[in-house]
């Protein structure tokens, strides 16, 4: 008879995995306290620092319309201030100082639309699309404003003398119009967007996902049927709002959810080490 040789010990995967978990040194440690994951998981609201950045842009934009309609009053207008004018400006042409603070102006509402498109942007990888959907537009309106103006200003500049045959001073006039026109339209923008973003900060609302949630639970509950609750399939909802929609929650729960992790390993690893 040949001899037998030994069966070769079969690994259990069920051994395996319990062996797996025994040896990990994470699951000796203590649990995590439902505290910290709590706040872990609840990220603290952070304000929209631009009501003050709007501030600043209405105060250089009524500065600078209060400065105009003086110069084109003193030193168009009236021709008895003429050499007081050249004085006090340096021999410089008044209208040349008027066309060079609206350079300047345009430059602070690029600036201004520029730090309010990262600051939406940010709001808006934390959650909030709704809001910056809602307010996408209406902080891209100043820049257009004054872009316009700048091309009214160019159109009203160049046949000058023309305008000015016809009617004395009629360019001044139109200059200042179009400058006040400005100044109301961006003004009636801004006001909005303070008040938006003021309603915004006292709110203090979560991501737009924990809302909806909040929501859809509460009508649930009043009318005791369980509603459909994935994002996008609102009725009257186009493709590319689902679209965009759904893009920027998976994108925010990805970057929710390294977070968390993260949040979760060093506090594992504090309590091991304590």
């Amino acid at each position: 008879m040949g001899s037998k040789r030994p069966a070769a010990p079969q690994s259990n995967p069920s051994t395996d995995y319990t062996q797996s978990i025994e040896d990990d040194p994470l699951m000796d440690g203590p649990l995590i306290s439902q505290d910290a994951l709590e706040s872990a998981i609840r990220r603290e609201f952070q304000k929209l620092p631009t009501a003050w950045i709007t501030g600043l842009l209405t105060a250089a934009h009524v500065a600078y319309v209060s400065v105009s309609v003086v110069l084109a009053v003193l030193c168009w207008l009236a021709e008895d201030h003429s050499e007081q004018c050249n004085a006090v400006l340096n021999g410089v042409d008044s209208q040349t100082v008027v066309l060079l603070g609206k350079v300047g102006l345009w430059l602070l509402v690029f600036g201004f639309e520029w730090c309010v498109n990262h600051h939406h942007t940010t709001a808006r990888r934390r959650g909030y699309l709704q809001f910056y959907r809602a307010n996408q537009d209406l902080k891209r309106l100043p820049l257009f404003i004054h872009s316009a103006g700048n091309a009214a200003l160019l159109v009203v500049i160049g046949p000058a003398p023309l305008l000015d045959k016809k009617v004395k001073n009629l360019s001044v006039y139109l200059l200042l119009c179009i400058i006040c026109l400005e100044l109301l339209f961006t003004l009636i923008c801004l006001i909005v967007y303070t008040v938006r973003v003021a309603r915004f900060n006292s709110q203090r609302p979560g991501p737009d996902i924990n809302e909806e949630e909040k929501s859809h639970a509460y009508s649930n509950n009043i009318s005791g049927t369980h509603a459909h609750t994935e994002t996008g399939f609102r009725d009257g909802s186009s493709l590319e709002e689902v679209v965009e929609k759904q893009a920027d929650l998976i994108e925010y729960l990805k970057q929710h959810n390294t977070l968390l992790s993260r949040r979760i390993l060093s506090l594992t690893s504090q309590q091991i080490r304590d």
